[in-house]
């Protein structure tokens, strides 16, 4: 099982990356309106640096937390910038998270969606409404959260978990900004969404298509 699991994690980020890098430029126009342009190139130069790393494992052998425990790293060293840290502590509470059991049933998948939310929110101490990726990822993990409630299956857990961010996302437009560099344009940060969020919205959508493909057996 845990091999198996390895694999799907493996195939997921290699997802994010292709769709990051398909996005890059849209994404670092969406920096330039409010930030420093430079978002999409960022997060592109992360996930090539997690592919590259768990390239170099023997996913045979390794279990789905280790798998987390590896992108933090590769992506900590590769983006020094204050996403760097957030998305290395997401990951790495996943991999906690994921050490319970070693799956990724319908529940372990949104347990990674809510830790990784958890692990930006502590590294950044930021909430929703300062537009931000949170503002994406809170309302995703609500939507994780209620549908394991209610014993959803995987597609329809993905499909409340895309729909919640990209309506998050878009929410970004109409708030003016309380963290980080677009904080300083103040009232001038309106009528743009967030790249951060934007960024979400693309991971998100790499995580529902690869765990799209079929729940494996517990």
């Amino acid at each position: 099982m845990s091999d198996n699991a390895a694999r799907r994690l493996s195939r997921m980020f290699y997802r994010i990356s292709i769709a990051i890098e398909a996005g890059k430029d849209h994404l670092s126009d969406l920096d330039g309106a409010i930030g420093d342009a430079d978002h999409g190139i960022t997060m592109s130069l992360g996930f090539m640096a997690v592919n590259a790393e768990l390239a170099k494992l023997n996913l045979d052998d390794t279990l789905p937390s280790e798998v987390f425990t590896a992108a933090a790293s590769a992506f900590l060293d590769a983006v020094g910038a204050s996403t760097g840290p957030l998305y290395a502590t997401a990951f790495r509470r996943a991999a906690q998270a994921l050490k319970q059991d070693e799956c990724l049933s319908a529940a372990d998948q949104a347990m990674i969606v809510e830790a990784m939310t958890t692990g930006i929110k502590e590294r950044g101490k930021g909430q929703r409404g300062d537009k931000t990726m949170l503002d994406a990822w809170i309302p995703a993990t609500e939507a994780a959260v209620n549908a394991r409630a209610r014993s959803a299956g995987g597609p329809e857990m993905w499909n409340s978990i895309l729909e919640a961010a990209e309506a998050g996302a878009n929410s970004t437009r109409s708030m003016v900004a309380a963290r980080g560099r677009a904080a300083r344009l103040g009232e001038r940060s309106l009528g743009h969404m967030d790249p951060g969020a934007a960024s979400a919205v693309i991971i998100l959508r790499a995580m529902k298509d690869t765990f799209g493909e079929g729940e494996p057996a517990r």
